[in-house]
Formats: C-alpha cells, sequence, structure tokens
C-alpha cells in the first residue's frame, strides 16, 4: 500500500518498537501519519522514537469540538486517529482497541490492527515467522485471548 494514507495510533508504533520491529510498518506502508496526541502517548515512553523515524508524519486534527465529544469515551489518541483519517480520507487505519474499533468501524473506517500488520507482513514475505513476533509481543505486555492466538496461529500458517 506505498501511495496510500495510513493512520496509526499509539498502541501499534509502541507494540513494534518494544520488539525492535517498527520497520515492518515502513516496510508494508512506506510512510504513516499519526496525530499530535498519538505522538505525545508515544512520547511518554520513549521521548524521541518518532523524531527519529522520519517516515511518520504528525498531523494535527481539525476538528477540535469532536475530539471533545468522545474524550470521555475513549483515549484522545485514539479518538484523534479517527478524526484524522476521516479529515484525510486515509485508506487504512491500524487500531488496537476493542471499542475504539467499534467506533471506526460505525465511522466506516478501513480497520486493521496490530496483529493484522503482523499477518499481512507473513502473507508478504517481510517477515518469516510470525510466532516469535506474536510471542514476543505477548511477553511486551500486548494481551491476547488463547482462542485468538490459536486462530492467528491457523491463519499465518504456523
Amino acid at each position: 500500500m506505498p501511495n496510500s494514507i495510513t493512520v496509526v495510533n499509539s498502541t501499534p508504533l509502541i507494540v513494534m518498537s518494544n520488539i525492535g520491529r517498527l520497520d515492518i510498518l515502513q516496510q508494508l506502508y512506506g510512510s504513516i501519519v499519526i496525530p499530535e496526541a498519538v505522538r505525545d502517548e508515544v512520547s511518554i515512553k520513549d521521548p524521541t522514537l518518532i523524531a527519529r523515524q522520519d517516515w511518520i508524519e504528525i498531523v494535527p486534527i481539525k476538528n477540535q469540538a469532536a475530539k471533545e465529544a468522545f474524550a470521555s469515551v475513549l483515549h484522545i489518541g485514539e479518538v484523534e486517529v479517527m478524526i484524522l483519517a476521516k479529515e484525510i480520507q486515509a485508506d487504512l487505519v491500524i487500531l488496537d482497541d476493542g471499542l475504539a474499533r467499534k467506533h471506526a468501524k460505525y465511522l466506516k473506517l478501513n480497520l486493521t490492527g496490530t496483529i493484522g500488520v503482523l499477518l499481512k507482513a507473513k502473507k508478504e514475505k517481510i517477515i518469516e515467522h510470525l510466532k516469535p513476533l506474536l510471542d514476543e509481543i505477548i511477553r511486551n505486555g500486548f494481551y491476547l485471548s488463547d482462542n485468538i492466538y490459536q486462530e492467528v496461529m491457523i491463519l499465518a500458517d504456523e
């Protein structure tokens, strides 16, 4: 999807950074876009992470009123991701939180999550095996039920 617009939330960035594989996002999507709130959330853990990636563009949202309407229900980063995706007509949103995903689907945003990114990376031969990366993100605190884990292994043909 190089030439497409992909907006990414903080969790996928942090998860991929934790396992040293931010490069997967770059290889799959070329460049990505994040709103300011995502930059701020990621910067709490690693203040220079975003600045070190010249393929990540920070774009402020225009509709501040919309942000206020959702702020009590979702994290501000998730809210800004969805607003920005609508404003710039993003082709894809990468978002993991279940409630945020429900809102994104309601907004008719094309959606995937961190696991979807890893599955696509395997399909496109950017990674050879998904299981070691999946196990590593789980060790780093990413929650995945046993049932979903098994489904992902089946989808990955591992």
